[in-house]
This record gives structure tokens, C-alpha cells and sequence, in this order.
């Protein structure tokens, strides 16, 4: 066995071009197939990552409420419908909330922003409460208004960037001629709040003239609650809608499953160029040498070696490839993450590429498995080669 590989390693260097040609196509291959399948996992952990860092599973808003930031950013805020600040008393006695957080969200058009002006999202919260539900939210400079009263803003990296504001500075806000002092700026997070300015909600219902009015709700429930049971009763308040995270994370679940087929597809072709690659160029090799073979089966070697020898070739090509496939993979990661979200903009904040070396190890198992099967045929044909007629056709081509 040890003669056969180095037999086969030997054969492979004489054909060097050919050879490293095939290797890079396998590395290739490797490099996508390897990429794929951490993305296939590392998407579906980030989107419920950034679901769970929201803080509550239920989202109480007002029916028919376009609650999405990008839904306001388009309309201009027109549309909004409000519930009474009162329904957080009601939520309050019931026994299976832990935590509260209200929400005001509003948009103003700033006419002095970019080129042609753009809307502005403004999102009024509790500073009791909205900070410890979006954990992610970490501040980089000054810290949280703690007067709901105050006219003070927090804002997003995004939003700080854009209106080119630090800590100490102020905002205006179009239409209503009120200044907001910024007293901090937040951390990139990489979601819609990085271009959000967060405002106390009671001030932010004084300047747009919606005293006693609010949103949304996020509510936060004790861990032994049945979340769709305590949903069944919030159906039961007048004019609200109930936006549950587990039933968006059961959509997030059906939608990475459809992505999930996509990229087993594109798995799967890349697996067939590779064999395909790998075939072809073993079989070439074994036509070109079909007079040594010949001389080799005259000298004693018996059919089974001649099959273990091709085998080995293709086995040999397949592991390097795989292995150098494998590390372009895991040392490229960033790189592969970068383009992804360059073609997918609004990806979760998370790693959606998470390459381990199991995933690794098992994506070179199977590369080297469609070696095993690609390199059948071009073996079964080197031994079923007959050394008179192999050794004719050598001298014939002299």
C-alpha cells in the first residue's frame, strides 16, 4: 500500500500544470462548499440572536400601526396610528409581565439632509426600561437621558454621521423649531437603530403634540409563562395587535428553510463541477499512460493494483484540495462574510458565516468522497486494460 501512494503521488508531479490546475478547482469548490454550509448555519443563529436581543417576546401595538422604521422613513409618518398611554397601566397588573417598555416612534423631513433631504426617525422610550431590553445598544460616548421631560437625544452611529453630531451638541428638528441636546451616541449595531435618534418619550409627545399617546408596547414575560396562552389574553384589549417574536422567529425559520434548498443547490453544483474536473483529468491520465499500464500488468501487477493506483490518485488530489480549500475557507472568512453582505445589505448584526473546524473537517470528508466516486470509472478503465493491445497502441504511436 505504501508503494501504491507513492506510486500515485509520483504520477500526479510529472503532470504538475494539470495537476495544480485540478487542486485549485477542488480548492475552489472546497472554498464554496465549506462557505455555504457556514453561512446555511450562521444566518438562521444570527437572525434569532438579534430577535432575542430585542428583550421581549411580544410587541404590543395599534391595529394597522406601520411600527417598521423603514415603513415610516417611506410614508413620512403619515399613516401612524396611536393607542392610549393608559394601556400600560392595564398591562402592569397583569402577573405574567415582567417588564415594560412604551414607545412613540415618529419621523420628520429634514429638508437640509443630503442632497435632496430625507426623513428622520425619531423613537421616544423610557430610559428605565428600553435600554436594559436592547442589550446590544451600548453607548460609546456621554450615557442616557434620565429626565423623560428633556429635550435630549441619543443617537444611533449612523444618525451621528449623518448629521456630523457628537456629544454636547444639538439637533433641530424640522417643523417644530425644538432643539435636542445630545448626550450620547451608540455603538454601531448594524441594525435600523444606527440611523434612529432616541428621545424621552414624554418630551417627544409634547413636540409632536401626542400627549398620552404611544405606539408600541414591547413587553417582557416571566420565564414560566406560556407565551402563546398570555398572548391569547392581550386579544382581548380593544384596538390592538399582538406581534409575537416566537411567530417571527417560526417565519424566519420557514424563510431560511427556503434559502436553506437554494443553497444546497448551488452545493450540489459546485460537488459536480468538482467531480467533473476531478474525472476528467484522472481519465486523461490514464489514457496517456496506457502503455506503461501495459508494461506494469505484463510485469505481474494484477487489475486490482492497477484500481487501487488510479483510486489513490484521485484520492491523493481530492484531500489536498480539500485541506487547501478548506483553509481558504476558514482564513478568508471575513473576506466571504464581506461580499455576502454586500449583496445582502440588511443581514443580521451577527457573524452569518460561522466556519468551525467540524464544518471543515466534514465538508473535506465529502469532497473526499466524490473523489472515491469520481475516480471509479477512469480506475475500472485503466483495469480493464490489456497489457498486449496497451503495449501495441504505445508502439504504434512511435
Amino acid at each position: 500500500m505504501t508503494n501504491i501512494n507513492t506510486i500515485a503521488y509520483k504520477n500526479l508531479r510529472r503532470k504538475k500544470i494539470r495537476s495544480i490546475l485540478t487542486l485549485f478547482g477542488i480548492a475552489l469548490s472546497t472554498w464554496i462548499l465549506v462557505s455555504l454550509f457556514g453561512f446555511n448555519q450562521g444566518y438562521e443563529q444570527s437572525l434569532n440572536k438579534d430577535i432575542d436581543d430585542l428583550g421581549f417576546q411580544i410587541l404590543l401595538t395599534a391595529k394597522g400601526c406601520p411600527y417598521e422604521a423603514a415603513t415610516l422613513m417611506l410614508q413620512g409618518g403619515a399613516g401612524l396610528r396611536y393607542m392610549p398611554e393608559t394601556v400600560l397601566d392595564e398591562l402592569a397588573e397583569h402577573p405574567e409581565v415582567q417588564a415594560l417598555t412604551p414607545m412613540l416612534m415618529q419621523a420628520a423631513f429634514d429638508p437640509m439632509s443630503g442632497d435632496t433631504g430625507s426623513m428622520i426617525a425619531y423613537t421616544g422610550v423610557d430610559p428605565l426600561t428600553f435600554p436594559g431590553m436592547r442589550a446590544y445598544l451600548k453607548v460609546v460616548q456621554g450615557a442616557w437621558f434620565t429626565d423623560l421631560y428633556a429635550d435630549e437625544a441619543v443617537i444611533g452611529y449612523e444618525a451621528a454621521e449623518l448629521e456630523q453630531r457628537e456629544v454636547g451638541d444639538y439637533l433641530l428638528i424640522p417643523g417644530h423649531e425644538v432643539e435636542l441636546k445630545v448626550v450620547a451616541i451608540l455603538e454601531r449595531a448594524g441594525t435600523q437603530d444606527d440611523g434612529t435618534i432616541f428621545v424621552p418619550y414624554k418630551a417627544l409627545q409634547k413636540i409632536f403634540g401626542q400627549e398620552g399617546n404611544i405606539t408600541s408596547v414591547g413587553i417582557k414575560v416571566h420565564r414560566d409563562v406560556n407565551v402563546s396562552g398570555y398572548e391569547e389574553k392581550l386579544y382581548q384589549l380593544p384596538d390592538v395587535q399582538v406581534v409575537s417574536m416566537a411567530q417571527v422567529k417560526t417565519t424566519i425559520s420557514n424563510l431560511v428553510d427556503t434559502a436553506r434548498v437554494m443553497v444546497l443547490s448551488i452545493a450540489v453544483i459546485a460537488v459536480l463541477i468538482a467531480m467533473i474536473g476531478v474525472m476528467n483529468t484522472i481519465l486523461m491520465s490514464v489514457l496517456e499512460r496506457f502503455p506503461e499500464i501495459g508494461i506494469m500488468k505484463s510485469m505481474g501487477a494484477s487489475s486490482g493494483q492497477i484500481f487501487r493506483l488510479i483510486w489513490t490518485e484521485t484520492v491523493i488530489l481530492c484531500l489536498i484540495g480539500g485541506i487547501v480549500g478548506a483553509i481558504l475557507a476558514l482564513g478568508l472568512q471575513v473576506v466571504t462574510e464581506g461580499l455576502v453582505r454586500y449583496v445582502l445589505p440588511y443581514s443580521p448584526k451577527g457573524s452569518i458565516i460561522r466556519i468551525d473546524a467540524l464544518l471543515a473537517l466534514r465538508s473535506i470528508g465529502l469532497i473526499v468522497l466524490i473523489g472515491l466516486i469520481s475516480g471509479i470509472y477512469p480506475s475500472f478503465r485503466a483495469a480493464r486494460i490489456r497489457p498486449i493491445e496497451a503495449i501495441k497502441s504505445g508502439e504504434s504511436e512511435v
